[in-house]
């Protein structure tokens, strides 16, 4: 397990995105352009014309990720995630209509459809990284060095 108090200083990055723009590419860029090397998306909506996501498909190691391509009109019902060593791990919850919902990591290619509203809190002084675990071939998130 990994635990780590925080208590510095925390900035607020509220992101819209506007129809046509990629979701996950596009929050790399705000987190480049504001410089968040550690930080968490707390709160995320919107629709989306394209989902791009990956989810387990077995409870073994090493993990075994199946991506999966929606291309359906889209409600965003929350976006989350962790922003360690500047690099955005995101999940995320769509549905379709009233018919189903799905959730997964969001990859590369998600389109937004009418907008996508994310808040990101940027924890300034806070060093964290995902180191490789060789036996179980997955990343951990632990403390930066």
């Amino acid at each position: 397990m990994f635990s780590q108090a925080f208590s510095g200083s925390t900035e607020v990055i509220a992101l819209g995105i506007a129809p046509g723009e990629m979701l996950l590419e596009t929050v790399e860029a705000a987190v480049k352009e504001h410089n968040i090397k550690n930080g968490a998306v707390v709160s995320g909506i919107g629709t989306l014309k394209v989902a791009r996501m990956h989810h387990i498909v077995h409870d073994r190691f090493p993990p075994d990720d199946r991506i999966y391509l929606i291309e359906k009109p889209l409600e965003v019902s929350s976006i989350s995630g962790i922003i360690a060593d500047g690099k955005p791990h995101l999940h995320m919850t769509v549905g379709y209509r009233d018919e189903w919902s799905v959730a997964g990591h969001v990859e590369l290619g998600c389109e937004v459809l009418y907008l996508a509203e994310l808040i990101i809190l940027k924890f300034n002084g806070l060093a964290l990284d995902r180191h490789y675990d060789a036996e179980r071939k997955i990343s951990l998130l632990g403390p930066k060095g």
